[in-house]
């Protein structure tokens, strides 16, 4: 049974007005790297919808205080990711993304998506290279690393990169189906999980690892895995099939547990972390990262509205 003590909200991106063309609102989905002095989160954001009502995402990132991770140092002055070239998987945007360190350079690995005329977009995974110490990364190339197949025919999103004994393992979700609610087309997607020898070329374990308690419609999210005390623990979020912006359907983070990274049982009572009775994350959380930092554990997460008004923090309380 884990049990985490909300610390408060860290960032929000509304108080930073200074960047309306690529950063008006959302920090979505982060993701950290720790540094000497400083952690780095990466996260999603959002500019001004466009006349048409069209938004596009990017990816930056904050830095935090080691010794204090409420105390922000710097926030990244322009995209770490270019938008994509015209007609590319990642042309309307790069959300969520992951970053891990390898042989003293960083990578990312991230959600590129691009718009659809009868379903409002499709997702890939495409990957990044940083040569300035991950304050911004070059693309591999136009296309993505990892991208729909015969069992997986749409939405291949919210990566989180992992390394465990030599593999690399890269969690992600894949979608389903789409559902109308209301007449809007709502997608269904669930949790999977490919490795590699390389981080660039990936076999797909091709079947969902995670059991769903609300049904064949709920969709899960954001797949965040630690070994912890000789068992591999996953945080994610998922949500109802529809009607789910609110309180009642809205988003809560789950938790599974493995002995191999392949089989996983899934046990939400033993999460340990909910809504809020008000304030900021009173009607959904989502989007959790964990991360062990100085002989604690931390678990960044986003509140209402998805991480609209940005991303919050929670400690591991050890009895």
């Amino acid at each position: 049974m884990f049990k985490w003590k909300k610390l408060g909200r860290v960032f929000n991106p509304s108080e930073y007005e200074d960047r309306p063309h690529w950063m008006n609102g959302f920090a979505q989905a982060p993701s950290a790297i720790i540094h000497d002095n400083f952690i780095r989160i990466y996260f999603s954001c959002r500019p001004r919808p466009d006349k048409k009502g069209q938004y596009v995402s990017y990816s930056a990132y904050v830095d935090l205080d080691r010794t204090n991770l409420f105390k922000i140092i710097d926030v990244g002055k322009e995209p770490i990711l270019e938008l994509g070239k015209l007609g590319t998987f990642d042309e309307f945007g790069t959300y969520p993304a992951s970053v891990i360190e390898h042989e003293g350079k960083y990578r990312v690995y991230y959600a590129g998506w691009t718009r659809c005329e009868s379903v409002p977009f499709n997702v890939a995974i495409g990957v990044g290279f940083s040569e300035n110490n991950g304050k911004t990364f070059k693309k591999i190339g136009d296309g993505p690393v990892l991208s729909y197949s015969q069992n997986e025919p749409f939405i291949l999103s919210g990566p989180k990169i992992r390394k465990f004994n030599g593999i690399w393992y890269l969690f992600y979700i894949a979608g389903k189906r789409w559902i109308l609610d209301n007449g809007k087309p709502e997608p269904v997607y669930k949790i999977r999980m490919a490795t590699s020898n390389d981080g660039i070329n990936w076999k797909k374990l091709d079947r969902d690892i995670v059991s769903s308690v609300l049904g064949e419609n709920e969709a899960q999210a954001s797949p965040d895995v630690i070994f912890l005390n000789g068992k591999y623990h996953m945080f994610f979020c998922y949500r109802s099939g529809t009607n789910y912006r609110g309180k009642e359907n809205g988003y809560r983070i789950g938790y599974a547990c493995s002995d191999d990274l392949m089989n996983w049982t899934r046990n939400d009572s033993k999460v340990g972390i909910d809504v809020s009775d008000e304030g900021w994350d009173s009607e959904m959380i989502s989007y959790p990262h964990v991360l062990e930092l100085d002989n604690e554990i931390y678990m960044f997460y986003l509140g209402n509205g998805v991480g609209k008004h940005g991303f919050g923090l929670a400690k591991l309380i050890v009895d």
